[in-house]
């Protein structure tokens, strides 16, 4: 009788602990984390997002003068420490520069390292030294580092018109 009860328990254990599967596949852990967002300019989903190596295909296809209209995540690379004014995204090798559809709203100036997702409108741009070094001013850079800066350069630029910002709750 012992070991009916035995293999009763255990079979339960076993039964319990097992991971059920959506229709969709294994459950990934970020399924398993609940994540709510802030919300910065315009409402905008988590749903369609591509990732930086998606985003970097549709960049290298854009020539100056061109934009796409694009959805995106990526880590924020650092933010302007004026007003929140700008960001940086780590694009890989590159970053892409977002700025915020009509000066509308700013981004928290400590959010350097998280991922967020952008939605608006990408493009490529040829920033001009001045711009540069407002922007490497604003970004918190030494007066060397602003002195070196000499040459324009093609960037990865983006306007976005709505950001999220996840807030990670382990249910």
């Amino acid at each position: 009788m012992k070991k009916i009860l035995y293999i009763l328990a255990l079979s339960f254990v076993v039964f319990s602990c097992k991971n059920e599967k959506s229709e969709e596949g294994p459950i990934s852990e970020e399924e398993e984390i609940a994540v709510n967002y802030q919300t910065f300019g315009d409402e905008i989903s988590n749903e369609n997002v591509l990732t930086k190596t998606e985003m970097m295909e549709k960049y290298n296809n854009l020539k100056p003068g061109d934009t796409v209209n694009a959805k995106f995540v990526a880590t924020v690379k650092d933010v302007c420490q004026k007003k929140g004014c700008w960001m940086n995204l780590e694009m890989g090798e590159k970053e892409a520069m977002v700025r915020f559809k009509d000066y509308g709203f700013f981004m928290p100036k400590d959010i350097a390292g998280q991922e967020v997702i952008v939605n608006g409108k990408a493009y490529v741009e040829e920033m001009s030294v001045e711009d540069q070094r407002h922007f490497a001013e604003d970004g918190g850079k030494s007066a060397e580092e602003i002195a070196a800066i000499t040459q324009p350069k093609r960037t990865l630029a983006f306007e976005a018109n709505g950001v999220l910002i996840p807030e990670v709750e382990k249910q």
